[in-house]
């Protein structure tokens, strides 16, 4: 966690509202690998992380709230007695959509103040959109002692991003944010919402994330659309959801669908299988084995799910040349953001020059590169 970012938060706080605040931090982000398996019931390998959303909360004794958006100089007046969703896109809809799941489970949130802020990179698929939502759950949960678990928090999350934000997201970035372990990755069953924390330890190697700076239109709706697919699949098969399928079932409608959409139902059987092989390949220190697994995943996103692009294609690409570099793959919803790569920690350095370089002359534009550490997840901040 970032000390200048919360006191950042803290002294804006202060300022507009001359009160001691709770503080709160909510983590971001990263997968290993299992992408686009959550929403069907699978498996996925995410980390809370070292960057994220701190967010200051207050009571009011006034008739409107006031949520105010450092990073973008934006405030959101509203009252908790008549939440309704902003019409345009807009980050207040994660904070309406926590207080309306809250409201529907029969609890009272009074009017309050929020200040927030984060240090989350801007379309990096590492999730501050679930970082924010799970700020402002546990920061009401606390303020007005509603006395939600973890678990129920994260599906309040979950459905605000749902039903507000219009993202039929699954639920792993609202669970890894919420329930992250310092130096641990979770095998998280999306199923049965249960996850078993790996303790990391790459060795001579390290998790290195570039941004591709780039975020395409087609994310949202290409994401909703690819979860109907997944889900009417399922339908035909007469199961669950797709992590109940087998490759042998699969082959059993694949002349009742497009071959599209086969592909995409295949590349979800497949990365489910990935991301449980994963884990044995962390548990036996096999990093060869779990690089070609991370190669493996981009290779089904990028041509089976399409939801890679040009720019996270050229930059995974690039590090097949390199043996210092064990995997590299896209992460998070596509058409953007970043790529993960597992890098020998000697080679760190050439590699950052080497790669901006290149990129800067194939697209025009930077690339960010930043490592990351595994860190807890959502909570109060007390000193």
């Amino acid at each position: 966690m970032n000390k200048a970012l919360v006191n950042k938060v803290i002294e804006t706080f202060v300022d507009k509202f001359n009160a001691q605040p709770l503080v709160v931090f909510s983590p971001g982000r990263i997968n290993i690998i299992g992408e686009h398996t959550d929403y069907n019931d699978g498996f996925v390998f995410p980390a809370a992380v070292n960057k994220g959303i701190v967010a200051a909360f207050q009571k009011n004794d006034s008739d409107t709230s006031v949520a105010y958006a450092i990073d973008v100089e934006d405030t959101l007046e509203f009252s908790v007695d008549s939440i309704q969703p902003l019409a345009k896109e807009s980050w207040g809809n994660y904070v309406l959509g926590v207080i309306a799941e809250i409201q529907k489970k029969g609890l009272t949130v009074g009017n309050f103040n929020v200040v927030f802020s984060g240090n989350i990179p801007a379309g990096s698929g590492m999730s501050s959109s679930a970082a924010l939502e799970n700020s402002v759950v546990f920061g009401l949960n606390e303020l007005f002692e509603l006395g939600l678990t973890r678990q129920e928090m994260i599906f309040i999350s979950q459905k605000a991003e749902h039903n507000y934000v219009g993202v039929n997201c699954g639920i792993m970035d609202q669970y890894a944010s919420m329930f992250g372990i310092k130096d641990h990755a979770l095998l998280l069953d999306c199923r049965s919402i249960e996850a078993k924390p790996f303790h990391i330890d790459f060795e001579g190697y390290e998790l290195m994330l570039i941004n591709t700076n780039v975020k395409h239109s087609l994310s949202d709706s290409a994401y909703n659309d690819r979860r109907s697919v997944c889900e009417s699949i399922s339908e035909m098969l007469n199961i669950k959801a797709l992590r109940d399928a087998t490759e042998a079932d699969l082959e059993t409608v694949k002349d009742k669908v497009t071959e599209e959409n086969y592909q995409k139902a295949l590349f979800v059987i497949q990365e489910n299988k990935r991301a449980e092989l994963a884990s044995k390949a962390m548990t036996d220190g096999d990093l060869k084995t779990l690089g070609e697994l991370i190669y493996g995943s981009h290779h089904g996103l990028q041509h089976q799910y399409k939801v890679s692009c040009e720019e996270l294609d050229y930059l995974v690409d690039q590090t097949k040349e390199n043996d210092q570099i064990l995997g590299a793959r896209m992460m998070g919803g596509g058409f953007g953001g970043c790529t993960i790569n597992l890098i020998a920690k000697s080679a760190v350095n050439d590699f950052k020059t080497k790669i901006s370089e290149l990129y800067k002359n194939e697209f025009g534009k930077d690339c960010s590169i930043y490592s990351v550490e595994l860190a807890d997840g959502t909570g109060l901040v007390t000193d």
